[in-house]
């Protein structure tokens, strides 16, 4: 069996080119830290903790690195390696999970705030109507945004709903779990309330609001909810075998998730096939067609890298203002939480431990992450679809977080 890390002819190879770039050219110091990210993400392909990846890293406006790795697709259903496993190109779209949170809704209020639509903290029941109930009436914007509108951190919407209005309205008589903005507690619903506040104050669906106002502007093609019905013929990663963890979720209350009211085999529209084009995300596939606030994108490496291009030039795309330096500051400032709005900015966080003040990040469940760095002007995608490999034995999806670090260390060191 091969052991993790690397070899000993590598080492052999690699060490004197470490030492030869001591202090020495950018250009080598660049070449370091392909060759040591091509070892850490090629190991991990060769050992099967993955299937494959793309990495895109960049510097001061310059790409560093831009490199796919392994398959987009290497199991069936029943974890049968295929006969001939789709090779990964940097150009696959891979379902960017809760990077949607970010990506599409951050950005979509961002708009809205910078046109003086929303203020962060206006109550939520301005917009939505059912949450002037005593208990909701103080949740603001700011709190659905940062976490700490006291929302339960997870709830199988699709046991009782089949729309999005469906959704929304549940969501607005479940009864809260913690007190409002006095604990951050990570949940979907926020994000799934934010999508309903854009719709409300637009006036247009969700899906059409991000893709007008930001995929079209930004020139982010491969960007889309429902690739399958969006975008026919693009090439997409492969994710999980159904969705096994999720329904783990709903039937082993030993991972704590609050599911009231639910018996488990009251719904059973599990599905019993590979995901390739169609969101892992339970709520968002099943009870919201595809499109929601919390899941639902499908992007590639460069168009996300567009996004984090236009906040590390506080707002300017090009020779245009998309959004206004003011309303990037207003999002990307700390809360005592240690975190922006929408975007985490939590140094103690794998994917961006030990950054410099002002670093900013977010990851998804399918195994993707953004990280980037204002202060030394670097940004890293990192998009892996860990999920094809199939859960563990002890029921878990493989953790990419030693990988981000790793991959974060060398930037950090080289860069």
């Amino acid at each position: 069996m091969r052991k993790k890390g690397l070899s000993a002819g590598f080492i052999l190879f690699l060490f004197p080119l470490i030492s030869y770039c001591q202090g020495s050219s950018a250009e080598c110091k660049k070449s370091v830290l392909i060759t040591e990210t091509d070892s850490i993400l090629q190991s991990q392909v060769d050992q099967d903790q993955i299937p494959g990846a793309v990495i895109l890293i960049k510097k001061e406006g310059q790409v560093i690195c831009e490199k796919a790795y392994g398959y987009a697709q290497k199991y069936d259903f029943n974890h049968n390696v295929l006969p001939a496993p789709e090779k990964m190109t940097s150009g696959h779209l891979f379902d960017i999970a809760s990077l949607t949170k970010v990506i599409g809704t951050t950005t979509s209020v961002m708009l809205l705030v910078d046109r003086g639509l929303i203020n962060v903290e206006d109550p939520v029941c301005k917009y939505i109507k059912a949450f002037g109930s005593p208990d909701k009436k103080e949740i603001t914007i700011r709190n659905l945004l940062t976490h700490t509108a006291g929302l339960c951190e997870w709830y199988p919407l699709y046991y009782r709903a089949s729309t999005s209005q469906e959704c929304y309205r549940i969501i607005a008589e479940l009864p809260l779990s913690f007190p409002v903005g006095a604990q951050r507690h990570y949940s979907d619903l926020g994000f799934d309330l934010l999508g309903e506040i854009i719709e409300v104050v637009s006036g247009m669906s969700l899906e059409e609001f991000m893709k007008v106002n930001i995929f079209q502007p930004l020139n982010m093609n491969h960007t889309c909810f429902n690739p399958l019905k969006n975008m026919c013929d693009a090439k997409i990663a492969a994710t999980s075998a159904g969705n096994p963890y999720e329904k783990r979720m709903v039937y082993d209350s030993t991972l704590g998730f609050r599911v009231k009211n639910i018996n488990p085999g009251q719904w059973n529209g599990w599905r019993t096939y590979i995901l390739k084009g169609e969101v892992n995300d339970g709520n968002a596939w099943y009870a919201n067609k595809g499109v929601s606030g919390a899941a639902g994108l499908f992007s590639t490496a460069e168009d996300l890298q567009k996004i984090v291009d236009m906040l590390m030039n506080n707002g300017m795309v090009g020779s245009k203002q998309f959004i206004s330096p003011a309303t990037v500051k207003l999002f990307l400032t700390k809360d005592k939480y240690d975190n922006g709005l929408g975007w985490m900015m939590d140094t103690s966080n794998s994917f961006m431990k030990n950054t410099p003040e002002g670093s900013f990040g977010h990851t998804g469940f399918t195994g993707t992450s953004i990280t980037v760095i204002p202060q030394n002007k670097i940004s890293i995608i990192l998009l892996i679809n860990r999920q094809n490999i199939g859960l563990l034995k002890n029921g878990e999806y493989y953790s990419t977080n030693s990988v981000r670090l790793q991959i974060l260390n060398v930037v950090l060191k080289y860069l």
